[in-house]
């Protein structure tokens, strides 16, 4: 499986009961798959997963596949047991999924923080799993960290297809690429460094932001990639403070008022989480004047 690109970690509609907003994710999926994106990620954080069923996750996914094409769908599946892992990644993979991410497991943290634990965790996903695996390293998150030398040893394995960096600092990135074959995919997970991952080696992002302003992380990958530095410098400056207010301070709440103002639907988050105040709705609409469609 080739991934590069920019993928779009893609925000869950719910309506105003917090029920599932089916309508809702049709309409976000067919005006993303109009974008050069080259995929999403359904049910991570961004998707408010820890708040959803299994069975939600499985239905964003069905409705979500006949409309990203070419595309690649990838299931976020993250449990803290491989049985549940595994059950998961079988059923999203019958629901049309292309690939399956998970967190490293956290919970038992003084049990899963060693490599070993990790190690034998997503090799007996990815032996069982009908589809690639992805690994998402968030040590900010989960307070656990997977080394790049226990990332080194999980890309030998036939079905492990890569890992997402998020929160990390750039020269992991370069120390990953260093030690993993070129087709083990890294892929960016944090905003306000996206230019200079792709130039330390990163085959692209998968990105919270892009849920409300995919075509501002494409012009990011499309400079990086024409070699247009100055453009690339540009739309990484334009982005920074935008994609902090709807990642580290106002989070999916945030997140989901700027999709709203950008065309998606964002609307209202899942309990326990509340809308953002009418101030943060102003700081928001502000930062994302000059980033509409």
């Amino acid at each position: 499986m080739k991934l590069q690109g920019m993928f779009a970690s893609v925000a869950t509609p719910f309506d105003h009961t917090g029920s599932l907003y089916r309508v809702k994710v049709q309409h976000n999926f067919h005006k993303w798959s109009r974008t050069s994106l080259s995929g999403f990620v359904v049910g991570g954080l961004t998707g408010e997963g820890p708040l959803l069923e299994d069975e939600e996750k499985l239905e964003i996914l069905r409705l979500a596949a006949p409309l990203v094409g070419e595309r690649t769908l990838i299931a976020d599946v993250s449990e803290e047991g491989v049985w549940c892992a595994v059950k998961l990644a079988r059923a999203a993979a019958e629901a049309g999924a292309h690939a399956v991410l998970s967190s490293v497991p956290h919970q038992y943290r003084n049990l899963m923080y060693g490599p070993e634990a990790q190690t034998l965790f997503f090799r007996a996903l990815a032996d069982q799993s009908p589809v690639p695996v992805l690994i998402h390293n968030a040590p900010q998150m989960t307070g656990v960290d997977l080394l790049p030398d226990t990332a080194a040893r999980l890309a030998a394995h036939p079905n492990i297809a890569g890992v997402v960096e998020t929160g990390t600092p750039v020269g992991r990135i370069s120390q990953l690429r260093s030690l993993v074959p070129m087709s083990f995919a890294v892929l960016a997970g944090t905003e306000s460094c996206v230019l200079d991952c792709l130039k330390a080696g990163a085959n692209g992002a998968a990105l919270a932001f892009a849920s409300a302003a995919p075509y501002a992380t494409i012009a990011i990958w499309e400079a990086f990639r024409t070699r247009e530095e100055e453009a690339g410098i540009d739309w990484q400056g334009r982005i920074s403070h935008p994609s902090i207010l709807v990642t580290d301070m106002y989070g999916v709440p945030g997140l989901k008022h700027a999709m709203d103002l950008n065309g998606y639907y964002g609307g209202p988050p899942r309990l326990p989480f509340q809308v953002v105040s009418p101030d943060a709705r102003v700081e928001i609409e502000d930062a994302f004047r000059d980033l509409k469609g």
